[in-house]
């Protein structure tokens, strides 16, 4: 069954706004995970409604191992979401992905280590597949998006989440390449995870701002992130406004709307009442027997 658009854009460095959003304005929405980084900014491009949350908070206050992840994807859940669309800055760990060119990420590789990563645990137990750890429509729109506004993309690309907030070092931005990661950023892990236990397809897309540290000679600094980060602003809001514009004008079912069914492993007798509560928006289909 078909149904509308709701758009939920994570924004990361660099992307604080979104033209030509119609009857914005910013909504407080609770989570019983906590503070997420900041209000929600609500409103409609042309049909379909959009829902943006910076990623670090406006002004950028949040650090990216301080991100409360899970209170980020439920609030867009609660928001009506019904897919993810994440922008972020990346380095580059290749050269044919050189800065200002933007990359639709593929696969990823989590480095992280002191986040939570999961809506779930004990007294609710499941465990949901990440071998495909994107949507490939919104992937394909986002790319079709890039290139319509006169911007490099590269598809295809691998993530490496690093924990930060430091940058990496020459051997480890030189073993990752050897493991095959094309890019490399601090904040798409676990939000993805968490995206897909929320039963909402998610799509990234990188900004490219630097070749990390991988090239000799070269290390990447914050001063150089921000120069690029605002020479990608513009072309990163003209693709997000072609990329609404041009989304089918109904939404088909996708089978990550129903990445739940199979994942739940603990007995019925066995769930805890006080998990299943915080769980009402993000595992709210299942629960509820729809």
């Amino acid at each position: 069954m078909t149904s509308p658009w709701t758009i939920g854009i994570i924004g990361g460095s660099g992307l604080y706004a979104i033209e030509g959003l119609e009857d914005a304005q910013w909504i407080a929405i609770e989570s019983p995970w906590g503070k997420p980084s900041d209000e929600v900014l609500c409103g409609r491009i042309g049909d379909v409604r959009v829902r943006f949350l910076p990623r670090h908070g406006r002004g950028h206050p949040v650090s990216p191992r301080d991100l409360n992840a899970r209170a980020n994807i439920d609030v867009l859940k609660r928001a009506g979401c019904t897919d993810i669309l994440a922008i972020s800055a990346v380095g580059s760990l290749r050269e044919e992905i050189e800065p200002g060119r933007f990359a639709v990420v593929d696969q990823f590789i989590d480095r992280t280590t002191s986040r939570e990563n999961s809506f779930f645990g004990t007294g609710l137990v499941a465990h949901v597949s990440m071998a495909d750890p994107v949507c490939p429509r919104l992937s394909e729109m986002a790319a079709a998006a890039i290139a319509g506004a006169k911007g490099k993309v590269a598809t295809g690309a691998t993530y490496l989440a690093m924990e930060g907030p430091q940058f990496s070092t020459r051997a480890e931005s030189r073993m990752y390449r050897e493991w095959g990661a094309d890019v490399i950023g601090m904040t798409a892990m676990p939000e993805a995870k968490l995206a897909r236990e929320a039963e909402l397809p998610y799509a990234l897309v990188g900004m490219v701002t630097d070749y990390d540290c991988w090239r000799e000679g070269e290390a990447v600094d914050v001063a150089q992130v921000i120069a690029q980060m605002q020479l990608n602003g513009k072309l990163a809001r003209d693709m997000l406004v072609r990329f609404i514009n041009v989304l089918p004008e109904a939404r088909e079912p996708s089978p990550i709307d129903f990445a739940l069914e199979d994942a739940v492993i603990t007995a019925p007798d066995k769930h805890d009442p006080a998990l299943l509560a915080k769980l009402d928006a993000v595992a709210g289909r299942l629960l509820s027997g729809a």
